[in-house]
């Protein structure tokens, strides 16, 4: 390996973008979150329901 292509190398990020999902209704929406936390899992307000429910993370979207 050259030493340029080490110089080079890209860094991981330190955060990354996931797509969240309601439990109840499949409402989405993307957030950011640390790469070594743990999965989320938040109450926010639904607005298909139009009551607060529990969002869980789907999948990573890409990195930030």
């Amino acid at each position: 390996m050259f030493l340029t292509n080490v110089l080079l190398k890209k860094a991981k990020s330190k955060n990354i973008m996931v797509l969240m999902e309601s439990m109840v209704s499949g409402h989405k929406y993307i957030t950011i979150r640390e790469r070594l936390a743990d999965k989320l899992e938040v109450v926010r307000f639904d607005p298909f329901i139009q009551k607060e429910s529990v969002y869980k993370e789907r999948k990573k979207i890409r990195s930030v």
